[in-house]
């Protein structure tokens, strides 16, 4: 199924459907400042398996997810003085921030060193997914193993079918991978230069 939402003002309505498919178990594919992303609800077991089994991925390569805002980030990871400031002047935006795991993150999301992926993207309906939601949703680029991350939600529901329960269709988005920063110790090493802007780390 197709919903089409306004990206720039996106109608709570159809937020409120894609959000009951989440938290049914169900995989949506929904747009980010990056790409369209496959999401599921982060406490959902059963949406979790779903998308482990889609992407063919070992249980051992984590996924990240996206957060509302910087507040809600440190509720999720162990966010330092350095860490904070740069990440207040970044987000939202095209990063994605590796960081310590707080308790409140599922064992299966984290790396065996107890880090995880975090993204706030700047992108109104993501956003306001996870507004809706109340807490973070999963992220992975909407590729299937070794394919192309596609740019069309039409493609995306063609090619993803029967896995996907809904697609958000926002218009084409051109992918680009987001920037990755670790912050392990409060210090930050650049793992990947993506597309935000990491000239401040040199």
């Amino acid at each position: 199924m197709i919903l089409k939402v306004n990206p720039q003002n996106p109608q709570e309505r159809l937020l409120r459907q894609a959000v009951q498919v989440l938290t049914n178990g169900g995989l949506i594919a929904y747009p980010t400042d990056t790409c369209y992303a496959i999401g599921c609800d982060l406490y959902n077991t059963k949406g979790i398996a779903r998308i482990y089994q889609l992407k063919r991925r070992r249980l051992s390569k984590p996924f990240s997810f996206i957060c509302a805002d910087l507040k809600n980030i440190s509720e999720y990871a162990q966010v330092g003085n350095f860490a904070y400031k740069t990440m207040k002047r970044l987000l939202p935006g095209p990063y994605t921030f590796v960081l310590e795991a707080s308790r409140l993150v599922p064992k299966i999301l984290q790396t065996k060193r107890r880090t995880v992926g975090i993204r706030v993207p700047d992108h109104p309906i993501a956003l306001g997914l996870v507004g809706l939601l109340g807490h973070p949703i999963i992220s992975t680029s909407a590729s299937l193993p070794e394919g192309p991350v596609e740019s069309d939600p039409y493609e995306i529901e063609e090619k993803f079918k029967p896995h996907l329960d809904l697609v958000i269709d926002a218009g084409i988005i051109l992918p680009a991978p987001s920037s990755i920063i670790s912050f392990i110790d409060d210090t930050p090493e650049v793992i990947r230069e993506g597309k935000g802007d990491v000239r401040s780390f040199a």
